[in-house]
């Protein structure tokens, strides 16, 4: 890229070849390349600039709900990882493990952790003496490595990055609110700021965390029809407290186990966005969390005062906006391609006309659509012109899932709208472990997620779209990434 000033290489489009498309976007505009070590991502400079957008606005929203960071080892003892068996099961076929230090073999093998449930128990049974204490509200950001077979970066690698809330309560009703509130602030900022609209709900017991007593997650659906699990929050009861032997006086003066949450989202956040509302020219990127908000293109450049005007801009947008300028020697038609390509929300031209006529134009990533400005007012239309493309994407993002969400009463009906129009699913299940085994087998849509009461419906006469028995909810269903 960058080697003919005068072309942006071409990317492929979308409903041409999905994955290729993805792969296109993501190397070309430079958010991530590939490392020596298969399946792991290299995030580069752009990319990373993204993550530290959205890290920035949930760790804003942990502290204010009372939660502070912390740091827990990478490497984890086998002997820790084995003393949860549902767990350590759930896990065994990702685990990487480290078997010797220096020259010397370990004496006890340790995983690199593929979550930190384990280690921070063992912790907080020795930290953990009385009620006084409680709750814990811990979070760590860090990396986690899971040896996939399958990778692509943001969406499954073997290494990426997240947070993991870890959570102790007197009650299990403190629990259960703390696992909901957690999963309601993914939610507000996927929906708020990422512009990614959500389905919530619960987990089924199979697609459950491993060792957890109740999965709630968020499930947002890409432009192909393929779900993305975005966000999990995990009650995990009394199961791994017991296991790890944390007790507490409690206020009877009696020992007692307290409750457990857990709860993350990860770089798989940024995959979301880029498939959510990317293009065939690129990214779109929401001003939210864009690295850059504002580019400045200068146009007839060379021309005498056309570049002081577009540095004193630059100067003055900075304050309120993330504003890049563009004074290379690449042609006008390489730039507008280039910054389109990397979905900055808004391209500020402006030139020797503009100037003389005290104006500038303001262009759309979202709509293409141009308009014209006073610099009297620019701060101000630029700063209205960024929460209307916010507001914009999330208003597309729904409507594409809307077109692509429908309803079946029975497997017939149920494969043909998966092979009609891919996205999810709305059907009856009767609870039956077979049923959603068979219906996976059959289509290689898995239930996404069991919406709460208030969003539950009845679809056709209420069976179970599988076996025709009474159903017990209605649930959503898709092919997954």
């Amino acid at each position: 890229m960058g080697k003919n000033k005068n072309k942006v290489e071409a990317i492929t489009p979308r409903d041409e070849d999905f994955a290729r498309w993805f792969t296109d976007v993501i190397s070309k505009t430079e958010l991530v390349d590939y490392s020596p070590v298969k399946g792991f991502m290299v995030i580069r400079s752009y990319g990373y600039a993204i993550w530290e957008n959205i890290q920035k606005l949930y760790d804003e929203r942990f502290k204010a709900t009372g939660h502070k960071n912390v740091y827990f080892p990478l490497l984890i003892p086998e002997s820790l990882l084995k003393k949860e068996a549902e767990h350590v099961e759930g896990f065994a076929p990702e685990v990487a493990w480290v078997t010797k230090g220096g020259d010397k073999e370990l004496t006890e093998p340790l995983c690199i952790r593929p979550t930190s449930e384990t280690i921070i128990c063992s912790m907080y049974a020795k930290w953990l003496h009385t009620y006084r204490q409680l709750p814990f509200k811990y979070n760590q950001w860090c990396s986690v490595v899971r040896w996939e077979k399958t990778t692509r970066p943001f969406l499954r690698t073997s290494e990426f990055l997240w947070q993991e809330g870890h959570t102790l309560h007197e009650t299990a009703e403190e629990a259960q609110e703390e696992t909901m509130q957690m999963l309601n602030i993914y939610r507000e900022v996927a929906e708020n700021d990422l512009a990614m609209p959500m389905v919530v709900g619960q987990k089924s017991e199979k697609e459950k965390f491993a060792g957890g007593s109740a999965t709630y997650t968020m499930e947002a659906l890409m432009h192909d029809g393929q779900a993305l699990q975005c966000g999990t929050s995990h009650n995990l009861g009394q199961h791994f407290t017991k296991a790890f032997d944390i007790t507490y006086l409690n206020r009877d003066n009696q020992q007692a186990y307290p409750y457990h949450t857990s709860w993350g989202v990860s770089t798989r956040l940024i995959g979301g966005i880029i498939m959510v509302h990317g293009d065939d020219n690129g990214l779109v990127l929401p001003p939210h969390i864009a690295p850059i908000q504002v580019v400045i293109l200068p146009i007839a450049q060379h021309k005498e005062g056309v570049l002081d005007r577009a540095y004193a801009l630059k100067d003055q947008l900075s304050n309120a906006f993330k504003v890049e300028l563009d004074d290379s020697d690449n042609s006008p038609g390489w730039k507008f391609n280039q910054w389109e390509m990397k979905g900055v929300p808004i391209r500020l031209e402006i030139g020797p006309r503009d100037i003389e006529h005290n104006q500038c134009i303001l262009a759309r990533r979202d709509t293409g659509e141009k308009i014209s400005v006073s610099l009297d007012d620019v701060e101000a239309s630029i700063a209205d012109l960024l929460e209307e493309i916010q507001k914009n994407l999330y208003r597309q993002a729904l409507a594409m899932r809307e077109a692509k969400t429908s309803k079946a009463v029975n497997m017939d009906e149920f494969k043909h709208r998966l092979k009609e129009n891919p996205g999810f699913v709305k059907a009856m299940w009767c609870g039956d472990r077979h049923c959603e085994d068979e219906i996976k087998d059959e289509t290689g849509a898995s239930i996404r997620c069991i919406p709460f009461d208030d969003e539950q419906e009845v679809i056709g006469d209420g069976v179970c779209v599988c076996c025709g028995k009474p159903a017990k909810k209605m649930a959503y269903f898709a092919r997954a990434y």
